[in-house]
C-alpha cells in the first residue's frame, strides 16, 4: 500500500528525469558527484523523492550540491534563481503565524518546510548556494533563525543584490510577495 508520501512509478520516473537532466546541465554544482550514485538513493528512498517533488513542484529546483564526507549523505538545495514562487508571502513559524490578528498569510516557512519534509537554508548553506551561482537578486528568501534572535521576536532572510550577499532582520510575522524560502535535502 502506497503510503501519502510517496510517487506513483510513473511520477518517481518523470521527478528522476528532471533530476537528472538538471544535474547534467549543471555540473559545476556538484563537481565531486556521480550520476549513477544519486541515482541509486533516489531509487532507494520513496520518502526522499516525495520531498524532492515537494521542493520540485513548489518551483524549488532542487539539484545536487555536494555530497557529505562524513556521511556520504547527497545534499540536495533549491537551485531556482528567485525564491521558489509557490513559497512566497509566508510568515516565519507557527508562532508568528498564529501571532498575527489581521491580514495572515496562510503559512509560514518553518510549518511548510516540515509538511515537505526538507530544513530552511541556514546562512552558511546560503552563501555556498551563491557560490554556485547568482540566485535572489530579486526576491529574498527566510533563512534558519538563530534560537536567541527568535526569541525576542525576529527572524532573519537572505538575498544578493549589488553582487552581494546581504543578511537582513525582519519581524518574524512579516511576510512578503517577494520572499519565500529555500530548502535542504539530505539522501
Amino acid at each position: 500500500m502506497k503510503s501519502k508520501n510517496e510517487l506513483t512509478t510513473v511520477h518517481s520516473e518523470a521527478l528522476i528525469g528532471v533530476l537528472k537532466a538538471r544535474f547534467e546541465k549543471n555540473m559545476n554544482r556538484h563537481k565531486s558527484a556521480a550520476w549513477a550514485e544519486v541515482h541509486a538513493r533516489l531509487k532507494g528512498n520513496a520518502e526522499k523523492r516525495w520531498s524532492l517533488n515537494e521542493m520540485e513542484i513548489s518551483g524549488g529546483e532542487p539539484d545536487v550540491v555536494g555530497l557529505d564526507q562524513k556521511t556520504g549523505e547527497i545534499i540536495f538545495f533549491d537551485c531556482s534563481k528567485e525564491s521558489p514562487k509557490g513559497r512566497r508571502s509566508v510568515c516565519y513559524d507557527k508562532e508568528a503565524l498564529e501571532s498575527r490578528k489581521e491580514h495572515k498569510p496562510k503559512n509560514s516557512a518553518m510549518n511548510m518546510a516540515a509538511e515537505m519534509g526538507i530544513d530552511l537554508l541556514t546562512e552558511e548553506q546560503y552563501r555556498d548556494l551563491q557560490k554556485l551561482g547568482t540566485f535572489d537578486t530579486k526576491t529574498s528568501s527566510w533563512i534558519k533563525t538563530p534560537a536567541e534572535i527568535r526569541k525576542l521576536g525576529g527572524a532573519v532572510f537572505c538575498d544578493r543584490r549589488y553582487n552581494t550577499v546581504f543578511l537582513y532582520h525582519n519581524g518574524a510575522e512579516s511576510y512578503y510577495a517577494a520572499r519565500g524560502f529555500r530548502g535542504s535535502l539530505r539522501i
